[in-house]
């Protein structure tokens, strides 16, 4: 806290949380904080493995440049690792405008009296009519139909008429979640609206909800004619669908990621679309991303939608990023409980 005095803070944004929006954000929660602004270049340069922190831009040294003096950082991207709290010993706060602060040193953080904060449920709504989307993109074979339409005027989509070749319908269609969450829920929403059969597995999820809950995991499979994941991604949920799992799905089944790539062993998959006990798949996460040129799944394109990890890109989630990390700010500065804290 600033005991009425100004507070510098870093805007440490990128090509979609704009230094702006964290700006115009922080200036209409703090009357005297004076900002400076610094951008990274996610997503057009991918984010990965900074030193001991993950999915962060490879900006250290700009970080460190930018924080001299400062008491409060808001990033949706930057790296603050030991090198970046050690060369900062005035640096109080950090606001994290993502889910979960794992671009952080949060042990490093914690020994320097450093808050960490971050912004739940920012895209959750974005991420729900992602999900959505990809999975009628493959049940309906809409990228493999526009493809030869949009790029050679040509009119082979309609093969996707013809009985053996075309889709499936949302309506009374039993779909599995796997993960009931901010995200799940409302996907779950949806699918009732459009009339699917929905069923839920999620062991730490009490309470009502939308669709029949399903006490395990195996059962949810062997019911669902789609899976869609929504779980987190932890030790014990990497790798949670594997080559057992997808082999307990009805032949023919539809896999819908729009969480963690991790989530789903991608050997596995390619396997199971290559013997057809998977029939399609919709991915917005990989194991590893930007996805590697080598992949297996870049030769069954016929069979898979892919888009590169755009789940949460709306004007919306920006916008909503920006405001939860700035009133987090604002709190800090008037001595208030902060919100989202994790150290």
């Amino acid at each position: 806290m600033t005991a009425g005095n100004s507070v510098r803070v870093v805007a440490a944004g990128d090509h979609f949380v704009l230094p702006s929006l964290i700006t115009r954000a922080v200036e209409h929660e703090v009357e005297r904080a004076r900002v400076t602004e610094l951008e990274l270049g996610w997503p057009l340069e991918p984010f990965g493995p900074v030193a001991e922190v993950q999915e962060a831009s490879d900006a250290e040294d700009a970080m460190v440049e930018a924080l001299a003096g400062a008491q409060v950082l808001v990033t949706q991207m930057g790296p603050v690792t030991e090198k970046v709290l050690a060369a900062c010993p005035d640096l109080r706060l950090v606001v994290v405008c993502r889910g979960g602060p794992v671009n952080v040193n949060l042990e490093a953080a914690k020994q320097r009296d450093v808050r960490v904060c971050f912004a739940p449920g920012r895209n959750a709504a974005a991420t729900a009519e992602f999900t959505v989307g990809m999975m009628l993109a493959a049940l309906r074979r809409i990228p493999q139909a526009h493809g030869p339409l949009a790029r050679q005027g040509s009119w082979e989509g309609a093969t996707y008429y013809t009985y053996e070749q075309s889709g499936l319908e949302l309506e009374d269609l039993p779909v599995g979640l796997v993960g009931y969450g901010a995200v799940g829920s409302r996907v779950a929403r949806v699918l009732c609206a459009f009339g699917a059969r929905v069923m839920v597995y999620d062991p730490y999820v009490h309470g009502e909800i939308h669709g029949l809950r399903v006490t395990s995991l195996d059962e949810l499979l062997r019911r669902s004619r789609v899976i869609t994941l929504h779980a987190r991604l932890t030790p014990e949920t990497r790798g949670l669908i594997g080559a057992r799992e997808l082999g307990l799905l009805p032949s023919g089944a539809v896999v819908v990621n729009v969480a963690r790539g991790p989530l789903l062993d991608e050997a596995a998959l390619c396997d199971a679309l290559e013997s057809g006990q998977v029939s399609a798949a919709a991915l917005d996460t990989y194991e590893r991303e930007p996805l590697p040129a080598q992949s297996r799944l870049l030769g069954l394109t016929d069979r898979v939608v892919l888009t590169p990890h755009l789940g949460g890109a709306s004007r919306a989630v920006a916008e909503k990023a920006a405001r939860i990390a700035a009133e987090e700010v604002g709190r800090w500065v008037r001595g208030e409980p902060l919100a989202h804290c994790l150290t």
